[in-house]
């Protein structure tokens, strides 16, 4: 169209046009008829009243064909729509994009949208918009439930005109109340059923729906039904693909976490699947792994383990196994290896599942305990050495602190291996001793011997007197030992026992640490020690307080002080009452 061209006129205008100017004819031929009248000149009125029914059928030829017109824009509206909610998927979108073509396409006021909840079988309003397509709020909520309820149960589209006058509707409430005029309500029905419903209204004008509008909502329903059942599907199969992917992030998460090393492989000994911790046991990345053949990633395990492996997969059986085997990054390990056939859904064996128990360090503490309950027996129910307070703590124990008299002076006089074999037969009887009552020996200091009661390794309530009668064992034992070694071999005990608090845990350098006593308990031990005489067994006060019921011993004096200093008392054991 050029700048100069004049826009077509539409049929229905040149139609009007041509019965505005017959209906002009027809006035002005019936003005003449009257004036000649007067004049007494007679024409006649058939022509007149052909020209005016030709005007009006003119006129309803306009009507029919603005009708037509509107239905035709109308339904180019809905096929456009009908394109738009078919394309989407958004169930939210879709529901106000249908409602708010029904409200363009009928002139309504409001329109609402209800559908059935699949969980609980009952109709719910979804959609509520108005014809400024924007969402009504709780208080613009208005719409008669009773027209809603008569076409979700009976499945048929109701249209009226007024529902104030309708004696369909007499008695509702709501009608009543809202004064409700011109409603329209369809169906939302797919294979027969029921789904949900497009409902619309205009409280201001009678008449605003008629039988054309309800034809097009009610065709337009049915697309819109597919339309939201789709929608519904999407968002259903979506909350189940999000439920879904949870569920495996979960498990990808456990599978991570847990301790022990899983590996799958396929028909071929293909690695399918491997966990961070299978990785680290093997001391490969778990990426070089998946995809690789399970003989190229696992170590040399023993001869016949390839052969053990294909009888797990063909004889479908599990087996369980415990190896040594090296790692290059690692060294030399400790595993338990369980091997079971990998089935699917319908239990046909599809490959291997080898689980990987590191035993590496298990096996270390264990060669730690065993090593520590040959100097301590009395740790046998330790089941974790981390379960010990070993980094230090504060407690009340007692202190049995031994020497042999006039060592020094017999080891001048003999050859090392001899005199090694002899001060063993003496570290012996002293050992046994202190572990005859569940003591612990803290160290052996050359000829001296220190036993330990009441720490976090032997917790004892009656530690003072299972000191004293490990004390009065050794100089019994002593004796004893004296009547298998020569005169010349024989040697005495000086023994001393103090109870007190210590500070007890393991000291030392990060590569070596040993247990032991800190605190002057220790040496006030070591200090009755050096004042009793070969043979005897001297006690502090604080142990004499403890034991006195069960032992006969004498207050004496003190032997030996070291830079002239008062000694406390000190108490000579005579032996154990009855």
């Amino acid at each position: 169209m050029t700048d100069n061209a004049q826009p077509e006129i539409s049929i229905e205008t040149k139609i009007r046009t041509l019965s505005k100017q017959i209906t002009d004819m027809v006035a002005m031929l019936k003005a003449q008829r009257d004036m000649l009248e007067k004049r007494n000149i007679a024409l006649p009125l058939e022509p007149l009243a052909q020209l005016k029914s030709v005007s009006d059928g003119l006129t309803d030829l306009a009507n029919n064909l603005g009708g037509d017109n509107i239905e035709v824009q109308q339904l180019r509206e809905l096929a456009r729509t009908t394109e738009v909610i078919n394309s989407s998927l958004d169930l939210d979108l879709i529901l106000n994009d249908v409602i708010d073509t029904v409200i363009q396409l009928t002139k309504a006021e409001r329109g609402y949208i209800v559908l059935n909840n699949p969980e609980s079988g009952k109709m719910e309003f979804r959609v509520a918009r108005n014809i400024d397509q924007r969402t009504l709020s709780n208080e613009e909520f208005i719409v008669s439930r009773t027209v809603v309820d008569r076409v979700a149960s009976q499945g048929e589209p109701i249209v009226t005109s007024n529902a104030e006058i309708d004696k369909r509707f007499t008695g509702s409430e709501s009608i009543a109340n809202y004064m409700l005029r011109s409603i329209l309500c369809v169906p939302l029905k797919r294979k027969g059923e029921v789904k949900g419903v497009i409902y619309a209204d205009n409280r201001m004008r009678p008449d605003v729906f008629s039988e054309r509008e309800q034809r097009l909502v009610y065709a337009f329903a049915n697309q819109a039904t597919i339309a939201i059942e789709n929608a519904r599907l999407f968002e259903n199969l979506r909350m189940t693909l999000s439920q879904i992917i949870a569920v495996k992030e979960f498990m990808d998460n456990v599978f991570t976490s847990i301790p022990s090393g899983v590996i799958a492989t396929d028909g071929l000994d293909i690695v399918t699947t491997m966990n961070e911790s299978a990785a680290r046991i093997l001391g490969i990345p778990l990426e070089a792994a998946v995809g690789k053949s399970l003989w190229d990633i696992l170590p040399d395990l023993y001869a016949g383990f390839d052969d053990l492996f294909r009888e797990v997969r063909e004889q479908n059986r599990e087996e369980l196994i415990e190896v040594e085997p090296v790692i290059e990054r690692r060294g030399q390990v400790s595993l338990n290896v369980r091997l079971s056939p990998l089935k699917d859904t319908s239990d046909v064996t599809r490959g291997v599942t080898l689980v990987l128990d590191d035993l590496t360090e298990l096996k270390q503490r264990q060669a730690q305990l065993s090593v520590v309950r040959r100097y301590l027996p009395l740790v046998d129910n330790i089941k974790a050495i981390d379960e010990l307070e070993l980094g230090g703590v504060e407690r009340e124990i007692s202190v049995l602190y031994c020497d042999v008299r006039g060592f020094s002076t017999f080891s001048e006089t003999l050859p090392p291996e001899e005199l090694m074999t002899v001060i063993n037969k003496y570290m012996t009887v002293s050992s046994e001793a202190i572990t005859l009552h569940e003591g612990i020996i803290d160290k052996y200091m050359g000829d001296a011997v220190v036993g330990l009661y009441n720490t976090q390794l032997n917790p004892q309530q009656d530690h003072a007197l299972r000191a004293v009668r490990s004390a009065i064992a050794m100089v019994s034992d002593v004796a004893d030992l004296h009547e298998t070694l020569p005169p010349e071999q024989r040697l005495l005990y000086g023994i001393g026992v103090h109870t007190g608090s210590a500070i007890l845990g393991n000291v030392g350098s990060p590569r070596r640490k040993e247990f032991t006593v800190i605190g002057d308990t220790l040496q006030f031990a070591k200090t009755l020690q050096e004042n009793a005489p070969g043979g005897e067994v001297l006690i502090s006060q604080e142990t004499y307080d403890l034991v006195q019921h069960a032992i006969h011993a004498e207050l004496t004096e003190p032997r030996k002080a070291k830079s002239g200093d008062d000694l406390p008392p000190m108490y000579r054991v005579l032996g154990l009452r009855a």
